[in-house]
Parts: structure tokens; sequence; C-alpha cells
């Protein structure tokens, strides 16, 4: 399989480590494989298999004005025509809205291709502008396949665009998880006989750590040994910071920044915790439960109750339910039994996303789209269903 994955950057986030991830595994198998970014190389943070073939198009940056834009995107959408007709792949997969969109001008007319776009979010919870809004709804319908990450998601695409065809494909949760820089070492920031409650993620209001920290610092003195972990970076640290001395707990709430090697906190921590406002798909939460971590998640839109199984591997709290929240890390914080127990069940998520199973449901839907693509060549008179599979 000749394959181009197109997305804005390889910088850290989840959307990134996605790509990432399902490009090394078909390098792995032997695929030719290329990322095409609209950012510059120098932003990767995340390791690529040398067989991995990398391709920037240098075209990212805000645009000053609406004609600005306009003529941006204009060159972008060339430039990335130009690197589909020279690479020939087989299937350009697009990762995130308006990537997606660049895609299908980019596809239009491009012979023996299956464009495929994928929403790494639930669209409301990141509304376009009203033109990127009004793209996405028509152009949708030019691409072969547009992938969801929940059925939520699948429902809002094919509720508000004109995509034929949306399966649901989630995440893959890597295990063991590669090591990356920078590194923090656990034991140099907790001590090895304290309790670590771990969070992942971006330093943002929709990842909500305000609340995390307001409830932590109410259950702090009830369990004394433990202390809470937030690994990430962002435009709200100072205002967690501030939170965090007026609780007076700078001694057992910690933010170092952003931990590439995320897989040894993992190993560390007692118990994962998401506070989340909203999700996708929260990758972090899927790889906490496969490297052994029970956890307690807000049931936001979307991803937590595709990941967490309630009672089983973790515990599901309500959207706005703080004393809920609250309840729940008390129960799992104070019984180590329940944490032990729950914790053999959450490996299970090994084999519920495996890279294996999902890269998997990839290559079905590419199959599928291919044995379309040639029963429309061959009988160009008649439709092909509008079929792609699951």
């Amino acid at each position: 399989m000749k394959l181009v994955i197109f997305i804005n950057n390889l910088a850290g986030g989840g959307a990134e480590r996605v790509a990432a991830t399902l490009a090394n595994h078909w390098a792995r198998k032997q695929w030719d494989i290329t990322i095409v970014t609209l950012g510059p190389q120098s932003l990767d943070f995340y390791p690529l298999d040398p067989a991995v073939r990398r391709v920037s198009l240098n075209l990212s940056g805000d645009s000053a004005h609406l004609l600005d834009g306009l003529r941006q995107n204009v060159r972008r959408v060339i430039a990335l025509r130009r690197a589909i007709k020279q690479l020939r792949p087989q299937v350009v997969l697009s990762m995130m809205s308006t990537p997606n969109v660049l895609l299908a001008f980019a596809s239009l007319g491009v012979a023996d291709l299956s464009a495929v776009g994928s929403e790494r979010c639930y669209p409301p919870h990141f509304p376009l502008g009203m033109m990127w809004h009004i793209l996405r709804s028509r152009m949708y319908g030019r691409l072969a396949a547009v992938v969801a990450l929940t059925q939520e998601c699948a429902d809002w695409i094919k509720t508000h665009s004109s995509a034929r065809c949306v399966p649901v494909i989630p995440n893959a949760a890597c295990w063991p998880l590669p090591g990356n820089l920078p590194r923090i070492v656990p034991d140099a920031l907790c001590s090895p006989e304290r309790r670590v409650l771990l969070a992942v993620g971006r330093l943002s209001n929709e990842k909500n750590f305000d609340m995390l920290i307001d409830v932590f610092s109410k259950l702090a003195p009830r369990h004394p040994g433990w202390d809470l972990v937030i690994l990430g970076e962002g435009h709200v640290r100072q205002m967690l910071e501030t939170r965090i001395r007026d609780a007076t707990l700078r001694a057992r709430i910690f933010i170092p920044g952003i931990a590439g090697n995320v897989g040894e906190w993992y190993a560390r921590a007692d118990l994962y915790v998401m506070s989340s406002r909203f999700e996708g798909f929260p990758n972090a939460l899927a790889e906490a439960l496969a490297h052994g971590l029970p956890a307690v998640s807000v049931d936001c839109d979307t991803g937590p109750r595709d990941i967490i199984r309630h009672g089983v591997d973790g515990l599901l709290v309500p959207v706005g339910d703080v004393q809920g929240l609250q309840a729940a890390l008390d129960c799992v914080m104070g019984d180590s039994q329940l944490r032990a127990e729950m914790a053999c069940r959450a490996i299970d998520a090994r084999a519920r996303f495996s890279i294996e199973k999902i890269a998997g449901m990839w290559e079905e839907l590419f199959s599928k789209l291919s044995d379309t693509r040639s029963l429309s060549e061959a009988i160009p008179d008649e439709p092909a269903n509008n079929r792609c599979g699951p």
C-alpha cells in the first residue's frame, strides 16, 4: 500500500500522535508511507520510523485578513495537489477538519486515489468559522470516506455534512508506550512511598484542571499519602499555579510540564483521573488503562464511555457533578483492593485498542474503498452504492 497522511504538523497533540503511530505501524509492514504537513519539520515532536518519508509544505501560519486567508488556502491546495501527483499514493488520509477540506479540494479529479478524511474531535466542541463550516458541510461529500472516532461524532457528520461514508474507528492505545524527550523522572518528583493520582493533557480550559485541583484540595486531608501530578503545558498554567498556591498544596500538587516518558508515569501512578469538559477520544485515558491503571473520569462527550467500563476498570461521573467526582475519587483512593481489581481488568484495553486491531480497521476501510473505486471504474454508468464498509 502506498499511503500519504496529511496533517497540520507533528507537534505534540492527540491527532499528531495518532498520525505518527499509524505511520510507524504501517512502515513496519513495509508500506510506502509519507507524512505531509503544512508546518515545518522542525516542529516534529513524535519520532518516526526511518522508513517514513517526511514532506513539509511550509505553508502554515495565520492569515492577516479574509482575502489573505483565501490566498493562503489556495496555495495550500495547489501545493498539496502537487505533492499528491508527485507521490502517486493509492490513499491520502487527512487528520482534522481543515486538512480534510483542503484534501477534498486537492484531490478533485485525481485518478486512482481514495481521499479519506478523519475528524479527531467532536465537531460541536470546536466550531469552525462560518466559511470553514460551509466548506466542511459541502466538501466532505467529495471525500471517499470521513472517519469518526465515536458514534456520536459519526451521527453529527452524517447530519451536518454531505459525507457519504462515515465509519467509526477509535484511536489505538499504544502499549508499551515508547519513550521520548523531554524525560521527567517520576521518583525525582514524587517520593517512592507516595501514591500518585495522575492526569495528562494540555493545560487549557476544556481539561478543567482547575476543578480537579479544587476537588483534590478537599480530598488531600483525608488521603495524606497521595499527590496529584498533572502532565502537560498550556496557557492556563499561571491560573492553575495560583490555585495550587492558594490551596497551600504546592508540596502535593505538581505540574512539571510536558513529559515524553508518559509511559513511565502510567507505571508509577496508582490512579488516573480525567476531569475534561469535553473530549474527542481521550488517548491518554485509553493508554492509562492499557498500562494497568484504573481510572475515574467525567463522562463527557465524547470518548470516556467508549473506553471505561463503569465499575469494571474505572468509574464514570456525570458531567458537572463535582461532588460525584470527589466521591468517586475518595472511594477508589481509599480502597487498595478495589484499585488492584480494576487494574487487573484495565489491561483488557491492550487488546480492545491494540494498534493491530485499530490499524486493521483502517486497512479494511482502504480495501473496501479500493474495491468500490474499481467497481465504479469498471461500470462507469452505474453507482457503486456509496458503500464503504463499517
